[in-house]
């Protein structure tokens, strides 16, 4: 049995999409349990399990979801896969599950080079359920890494690879191979080598974003910070008309603004796509 986690929240697009392409590429029998947080209408029949409690933290609701999964699976060594509500496999996972699960006993996409991120990421990753409580599964932030500029950085996934570090587990990473990039970080293609790609990632499906930390590095916002102006504008109060004219005088904050609205464009351009064709991520090979 496969027991798939993922989460949703404040729409309902991703919700008949992800689930038509894990029906068409999971191996044998499968189970989804979700958390539909502020998803309009009534989803949950569509899912083995599924919850609306108000919880907010993203790592959060993947660690109770697989606290529900380790009860209701009846055999360790069933299959545990977390996927982001914008992501789902594009090509069969069977192959990938029985060539490299038993070796290396953790799957997962890991972002290195597109988001210099070592750590393994919840947008895909592919373990047992036993395995999973055996290493005490945490998808929270905490252990930290350092960046190439020697910055401390910590995100989702960080606890979870403190603990494989500790137990010596060679977990396995699924890398970008997009042969065309629309967007740096967002619009991926994850797989290796030998199988090809095997998953989407759309990225930021459920919320306007800036285009990752790297993205921003890139674009300079680590220098906006340190100018006159921006120290000026840190200086006025956050809330009321004050923070009004913080916002405006702040160049980081312009910057943000504007990458925020160049990637929402991409990504309508994208999901329509997604709604029109099966095989729309072929653009991206």
């Amino acid at each position: 049995m496969i027991h798939v986690a993922t989460v949703h929240w404040k729409n309902d697009r991703w919700i008949d999409p992800q689930l038509r392409y894990l029906e068409r590429f999971l191996p044998g029998p499968f189970r989804v349990y979700a958390f539909l947080n502020r998803v309009p209408g009534d989803h949950s029949g569509k899912f083995f399990y599924s919850s609306t409690e108000p919880i907010k933290d993203h790592a959060t609701k993947l660690d109770l979801l697989a606290d529900m999964i380790g009860f209701a699976a009846e055999d360790p060594s069933d299959v545990l896969v977390f996927v982001d509500g914008d992501a789902f496999p594009i090509a069969p996972i069977g192959p990938l599950v029985d060539q490299s699960l038993l070796r290396h006993r953790l799957i997962a996409v890991q972002r290195r080079e597109n988001n210099r991120d070592i750590q393994p990421h919840p947008c895909f990753c592919v373990t047992t359920v036993g395995f999973w409580r055996e290493i005490g599964g945490d998808w929270h932030r905490g252990y930290e890494w350092q960046d190439a500029d020697g910055v401390a950085v910590t995100d989702v996934g960080a606890n979870l690879l403190a603990s494989l570090t500790r137990a010596g587990v060679d977990w396995y990473p699924l890398r970008r191979v997009n042969s065309t990039d629309l967007h740096p970080l967002f619009f991926g293609l994850y797989g290796d080598d030998v199988l090809g790609p095997l998953v989407y990632h759309h990225g930021a499906g459920f919320r306007k974003s800036a285009g990752g930390r790297v993205g921003r590095v890139t674009h300079g916002e680590r220098e906006m910070k340190e100018t006159a102006r921006s120290r000026a504008a840190s200086r006025l109060p956050k809330a009321g008309p004050l923070g009004a004219v913080r916002r405006r005088l702040n160049p980081a904050r312009q910057l943000r603004d504007g990458l925020r609205e160049e990637t929402r464009s991409l990504s309508d351009e994208v999901f329509a796509e997604i709604e029109q064709d099966d095989e729309f991520w072929r653009r991206f090979v």
